[in-house]
């Protein structure tokens, strides 16, 4: 089974092209997704209350107020990262063993921090998704919630576009209507196809 590391900073379009893998009927691990579900869980409230307590409500992980402690101490966020990371971790080993028993061709993660954490050692090949910065800003700017105080947090901890670019097996733009998308991720995997076949 080839293992698809698919990437890109924040807004750049990276949930759309997922979709389209998705579409095609290749199973995708959505990290940013899983992390959500652990938040919302019994079990993702009692592994954040230790560092964290003032986030935990009603038995779950209040988004709302873990970002705020977070902007008030940024040391905060590698604890938790290492807490979170480990799990999220562990769950994405079992969606690769399942898709493997189901007989899979590819399997993506979709990974935003994947070069940041090493996580591209885990994977056959990368695709990063990209556009050019002011639409990215324009978008994560067009979120509820997005300020420009987060934003540039976000992306501080991020690698720049530039790179992720330079470190990426594949490259798609986002640019353009969602058709011309779909035709640039079904190419991406045309490719990949053939790579594995020679």
């Amino acid at each position: 089974m080839i293992v698809i590391g698919l990437t890109g900073g924040i807004a750049m379009g990276k949930s759309e092209v997922a979709k389209v893998f998705a579409a095609e009927g290749i199973p995708v691990f959505d990290s940013d997704r899983e992390v959500h579900r652990l938040y919302d869980s019994d079990e993702g409230a009692a592994l954040l209350a230790p560092l964290a307590p003032a986030a935990i409500a009603d038995g779950k992980v209040d988004r709302k107020r873990l970002s705020a402690l977070v902007l008030a101490d940024p040391a905060l966020l590698n604890r938790l990262e290492g807490l979170v990371h480990a799990e999220i971790r562990r769950r994405r080993e079992l969606f690769l063993a399942a898709a493997r028993a189901q007989g899979a061709e590819m399997a993506v993660l979709d990974v935003p921090l994947l070069f940041e954490t090493g996580s591209e050692r885990d994977c056959d090949v990368t695709v990063v998704v990209s556009a050019g910065e002011d639409i990215q800003r324009r978008r994560a700017l067009s979120r509820p919630g997005m300020t420009e105080e987060k934003l540039a947090m976000v992306l501080k901890r991020q690698l720049p576009d530039s790179e992720k670019r330079a470190r990426a097996d594949h490259l798609i733009e986002t640019t353009g209507t969602l058709e011309q998308l779909r035709s640039r991720v079904l190419a991406v995997i045309a490719q990949i196809r053939n790579e594995k076949r020679s």
